[in-house]
């Protein structure tokens, strides 16, 4: 048994295939072998914020409590909504923390997650962002250069193409195979003039098309079996969380007792038992 405050789970890409690790505080478990075995995790009823370790009675955005929500930048609303960056006004919560994750360059990327998607991700976050959201292809199209670039260019092509996953469809194995480079080309004649209209306001630099050496990545999780049927398990409700282990995507696990989003819950303090 393994006990400690819920982190998202690490995952790593080996020839294709995602290898996932329970993470419970400074605990680390290899789920590989946990696949297609009984399985136990048990929510003691704490949470932790997971910047300032307070105790909280409710969790906000995915691990913060209420005065770390109010006051990080890594809470702002232009995290759901970069294109409303407001660094360049001088109103960000915290610059300095700006200026280490946003005023980087960030990916624009087509993905696979059950149909096509579009997303951004910093330039360092790939391919984590990808297997997160569960996707079983991904291509990069665009670099930019900071976060609100991705935002600007994200928001033209949500106009053509969902920005969201369905998590039901996803957790269903529902796949097809997209041709990714197809629909880049598509969309990118489809969107130019929105696309000329940005570079000329922003500079010729700031949104780099990417082509020569660029690929469509695809990947492999440890699923055993897909639910034909979704059945949404709520810690907070059911606390003690067991049943044989089929599989893994994205965050979620795929129990043949439900299925259980782990990121909802990180900061909640629960115990692991094989």
């Amino acid at each position: 048994m393994i006990q400690g405050n819920i982190r998202k789970m690490p995952a790593m890409v080996i020839d294709g295939k995602v290898n996932y690790e329970l993470k419970l505080g400074d605990q680390l478990f290899q789920l590989d072998q946990a696949i297609g075995q009984k399985v136990s995790l048990n929510f003691t009823g704490a949470i932790n914020c997971i910047h300032c370790g307070r105790a909280s009675k409710k969790s906000f955005s995915q691990g913060y409590c209420y005065p770390c929500f109010k006051k990080l930048a890594a809470c702002d609303t232009c995290i759901m909504s970069p294109e409303k960056c407001h660094y360049f006004e001088g109103t960000c919560r915290e610059p300095e923390w700006a200026d280490k994750y946003c005023m980087q360059s960030h990916y624009v990327y087509l993905s696979n997650t059950t149909s096509l998607k579009v997303g951004i991700t910093r330039g360092d976050q790939l391919p984590t962002r990808w297997i997160d959201q569960g996707a079983t292809q991904a291509r990069a199209m665009f670099l930019v250069e900071n976060r609100r670039m991705s935002g600007l260019v994200e928001t033209l092509f949500k106009s053509e193409v969902a920005d969201k996953t369905n998590w039901r469809n996803m957790l269903k194995g529902l796949d097809v195979d997209i041709n990714l480079e197809s629909e880049q080309e598509r969309l990118i004649n489809r969107l130019w003039e929105g696309l000329d209209a940005l570079q000329n306001e922003y500079g010729l630099q700031s949104i780099q098309e990417l082509s020569a050496d660029n690929v469509t990545h695809e990947f492999v999780y440890p699923v055993l079996e897909y639910p034909t049927k979704i059945a949404s398990i709520n810690a907070e409700k059911t606390p003690l969380v067991e049943g044989t282990l089929l599989g893994i995507k994205g965050q979620y696990w795929i129990l043949d007792t439900g299925v259980i989003n782990l990121r909802k819950y990180t900061g909640y303090e629960a115990e692991f038992t094989l």
